[in-house]
C-alpha cells in the first residue's frame, strides 16, 4: 500500500504523464538518472540497466537519464526498445544495481513514463521509491565525481538475443508450436522484433501485425488496447490463434480461433486450474485484483482455488504473491505473473503458457476458456476536475450505496480513480446485464453532477 507520505512523482506505476510537460521532462529524468546513482550504488563500479518502448520520446528521456546516472559514477547499459519484462530479465542477468524503463504502457504515443526496477528484478517498494524522489527533488545533492570518477554509457548488443533465449527456455524443450498458425500484433511496440521472433522459431507459421514503430502510432488502434484488427486477422488468415500486447510487451490479450476475446480473467483461469491439476499452484491460490470478474472466482472455487484480491496494479499483485508465497497471479487487462518464471508481468511467457496448454491438451483456445463463465460487467469512465475522496463527496457516495443496496449480493460494485489519468473508474457486475448497466450510469451520473 502507498505510504502517508504524499508522492509528487510516483504513481501507481511509476512517473507518467505527457511528454515534455512536468513531471516528464528531461529535467526531471535527468534528476532521476542522478538520484537511482546514488541510491542503488552497489560495491565496484555500479551500473543501472536503461531500456525503452518504441515513443518519439524516448530519445529525450533516455539521453537524459544516461547523462544523470554517468554523472554521478555510475555505468549507463542501454539496450534500446526492449519490453518491459525484458529490462527485469537484464537487470538481473547483467548484475546491475537497478533497471530502469522510459514507457507508458498503454498509453497514446504523446505520454512516456520511467519505472525503476531493483537488482532481483522486482518492482521497487514505496519507500525505496520516496527515497528516490526525495533524492531527484533534493535542493542539493551530493558532489558529482569528476575525472576518472565519471561513469560510462554502453551498448548492449546482444540483449534482445538474451531475452529471446530467457522466453524460449520457459516453453518444454521438447514441444514445438510447428503446425499453428498465430496472429501477433506488437502494437508497434517494445515487442515488434522479439514477438514474431520467439514464436517463428519455436516453428510456428506467423502472421504479424503492429511492427512497423514510427515513434507515433504505439497503442494507435492496435495491441491489447484495440483487438479488432487481431480480430479480423485471425478470422480471415483462419489461424489458431491470435495474441495481443500493449506497448511495452507487460501484458497479453488472445483472439480465439472463431475471433472471440480471450482476456485475462480467462487466460489466470486456465493457467491456475492447469497448476492445480499438476499440483504446482502454491498454496492453491490466485492472486488478482479488484477489477477481476466475479466469474473467475467462481469458477476457481469448484475446484478448491482460493482468491486473493488487492487494488488494481501489478506491483501490489506481485507483493502480495511474495508475501504470502504464491506463483500466480495476474490483472483482468492481460498482466500475469508467473513467478516461477518471472518477476513482473510478461507478455511473451504468457503467450507461451498459453501456447503450451494447447499444444498439450490438443485443444483450442474457445475450448480452453470455457473454464469461466463471465458474468456480465460494465465498465465506465468519468474524466473529472479534481479527485476528490469519495468519502467526501456524500452525493456520489450515497448514489454507489444505493445501487449497491439494489443490486443485491449477487453483483460487485467497484469505483476507484484511476492512478495515471483523471478518470473515475466505474465498474459494475453481476448476473443482470441490464440492472447493472442502470447502476453504473446512475454512479456516472453522479460523478459527473458533482466532481466535473
Amino acid at each position: 500500500m502507498k505510504t502517508s507520505a504524499k508522492s509528487r512523482l510516483f504513481g501507481t506505476d511509476g512517473v507518467r504523464g505527457v511528454a515534455n510537460v512536468e513531471p516528464m521532462t528531461a529535467g526531471t529524468a535527468l534528476s532521476l538518472g542522478r538520484a537511482a546513482a546514488q541510491l542503488f550504488r552497489g560495491s565496484g563500479q555500479h551500473k543501472i540497466v536503461i531500456g525503452k518502448d518504441t515513443r518519439l520520446s524516448g530519445y529525450i528521456f533516455e539521453t537524459a537519464l544516461t547523462a544523470g546516472v554517468c554523472s554521478m559514477g555510475a555505468d549507463a547499459l542501454l539496450v534500446g526498445p526492449m519490453p518491459t519484462p525484458g529490462i527485469a530479465f537484464l537487470t538481473r542477468s547483467l548484475r546491475a544495481d537497478a533497471g530502469v524503463v522510459i514507457s507508458a504502457s498503454h498509453n497514446p504515443f504523446q505520454d512516456n513514463g520511467i519505472k525503476f526496477f531493483s537488482r532481483t528484478g522486482f518492482k521497487l517498494p514505496d519507500e525505496q521509491e520516496l527515497q528516490l524522489e526525495k533524492l531527484a527533488l533534493a535542493e542539493s545533492a551530493e558532489s558529482p565525481p569528476t575525472g576518472k570518477g565519471i561513469g560510462r554509457a554502453f551498448r548492449v548488443e546482444d540483449a534482445l538475443g538474451r531475452y529471446n533465449e530467457f522466453v524460449k527456455r520457459t516453453f518444454p524443450r521438447q514441444a514445438t508450436l510447428g503446425g499453428l498458425k498465430i496472429v501477433i500484433d506488437c502494437a508497434n511496440g517494445a515487442a515488434y522484433r522479439i514477438g514474431p521472433e520467439v514464436m517463428s522459431e519455436l516453428g510456428a507459421q506467423v502472421v504479424s501485425l503492429g511492427v512497423n514503430p514510427n515513434g507515433e502510432n504505439i497503442n494507435a488502434e492496435c495491441g491489447a488496447m484495440h483487438p479488432q484488427s487481431l480480430q479480423k486477422a485471425v478470422k480471415a488468415e483462419r489461424a489458431n490463434i491470435g495474441i495481443a500486447f500493449d506497448g511495452d510487451a507487460d501484458r497479453a490479450i488472445f483472439v480465439d480461433e472463431k475471433g472471440d476475446v480471450v482476456d485475462g480473467d480467462a487466460t489466470m483461469a486456465m493457467l491456475a486450474l492447469d497448476l492445480h491439476r499438476r499440483g504446482e499452484l502454491k498454496h492453491d491460490t490466485l492472486v488478482t485484483t479488484v477489477m477481476s470478474n466475479l466469474g473467475l472466482e467462481l469458477a476457481l472455487r469448484q475446484h478448491g482455488i482460493a482468491l486473493r484480491r488487492t487494488q488494481v496494479g501489478d506491483r501490489y499483485v506481485v507483493d502480495e504473491m511474495l508475501q504470502g508465497q504464491y506463483n500466480l497471479g495476474g490483472e483482468q487487462s492481460g498482466h500475469i505473473v508467473q513467478l516461477d518464471h518471472a518477476t513482473t508481468g510478461d507478455g511473451l511467457i504468457t503467450a507461451l503458457a498459453v501456447l503450451r496448454l494447447m499444444v498439450e491438451k490438443q485443444k483450442q483456445l474457445s475450448e480452453l476458456g470455457r473454464v469461466m463463465a463471465r458474468l456480465p460487467q460494465v465498465l465506465l469512465n468519468v474524466r473529472v476536475a479534481r479527485r476528490v475522496d469519495l468519502k467526501d463527496a456524500p452525493a456520489v457516495n450515497a448514489v454507489i450505496e444505493a445501487q449497491e443496496r439494489g443490486l443485491g449480493n449477487k453483483a460487485r460494485v467497484l469505483v476507484r480513480y484511476s492512478g495515471t489519468e483523471p478518470l473515475l473508474r466505474i465498474m459494475v457486475q453481476g448476473e443482470d446485464a441490464a440492472a447493472i448497466d442502470a447502476a453504473a450510469r446512475e454512479i456516472a451520473a453522479a460523478a459527473e453532477r458533482h466532481l466535473c
